[in-house]
This record gives C-alpha cells, structure tokens and sequence, in this order.
C-alpha cells in the first residue's frame, strides 16, 4: 500500500494554478515560453500588410480564400507601388524637384508602356495631360525658310 502512496505523491506538484495560488496541482505541465508573434508581412519580407488584404478580401464577396492569396496580392500591390513611386522619382529628378507630386506620378505612369496600358482608364487628381500637339495644329514651314535651313546646313558642312 505504500507503494501507492509513493506513486500518487510523484503526479502532485506544488507549482502555481490557474489562480496564481500555491496548492497541489495534479498531472499539470510546466507552461512553455512562447516565441514572439512574427507578423505575415515579415515573414514573407514585405512591407505591405498581408494581414490587412486578407481581411478585406474576406469582407469581399468570396467564399473561400487560401493564406497564400493575401501575400500573393499583397507582393504585388507592393511592386506596383515601388515601380510607380521609382519612375516619379525619376521623373521629378529630371524637373529638378525634391518632391513626387500627383504631376509627377502621371508623366511616369504615362511614358511607361506596361504601366500606361494598366492604368488605361485611371484619372490621377491634380495629374494633368501629357504634353502633346499635333502635327496639324503646328506651325507650318514654308519653302524660303526650308531654303534657308538648308543653305545653313551646308555651309556649315562646307566650314572646316
């Protein structure tokens, strides 16, 4: 009988309950440390919020969403947005400016090819127009000043 009593004495341990109060505890487990939460977003390396998408793409009108739509999604919101925000940077550099203005944006998102045929139907508030006249509208040259552009094309072709 006092072998029972040895084995029923080793489960109970005297550590802290769910109350914070010494007593027996029986057949508990000490708790383990848990590992800080590691967002989505970092671990997928993006900047963007993959948790944020993942909400609204559930407040959207689909049934089912996969995890690995969100950080789909997300990785490519992101590329866009680095892609637009280099160009107008470049852009803005070319205009002397330190900062990208809605202008900006537009010139770069117009004279790129990929970009321009993506946001085909999208107006950029306070964008602007490209500059652009048409071959109509400009001033025509008449023959005594093709003559003249002419004349001093070849002298300067003739000067050594």
């Amino acid at each position: 009988m006092s072998a029972e009593l040895k084995k029923s004495e080793s489960k109970v341990s005297l550590r802290s309950n769910k109350d914070n109060k010494l007593g027996p505890t029986y057949g508990a487990k000490e708790k383990k440390i848990k590992a800080p939460a590691i967002s989505r977003s970092k671990r997928a390396g993006l900047t963007f919020p993959v948790s944020r998408v993942h909400r609204y793409l559930r407040k959207g009108s689909f049934e089912r969403i996969g995890t690995g739509a969100a950080v789909y999604i997300t990785a490519v919101l992101e590329y866009l947005t680095a892609e637009m925000l280099e160009l107008a940077g470049d852009v803005s550099r070319d205009l002397k400016k330190t900062r990208i203005i809605p202008r900006h944006i537009q010139l770069a998102v117009r004279h790129d090819d990929e970009l321009g045929k993506l946001l085909q139907q999208v107006t950029i508030a306070e964008g602007g127009v490209l500059p652009f006249i048409h071959a109509v509208l400009q001033p025509k040259k008449t023959q005594a000043k093709l003559a003249e552009i002419a004349a001093v094309n070849s002298i300067k072709s003739n000067s050594p």
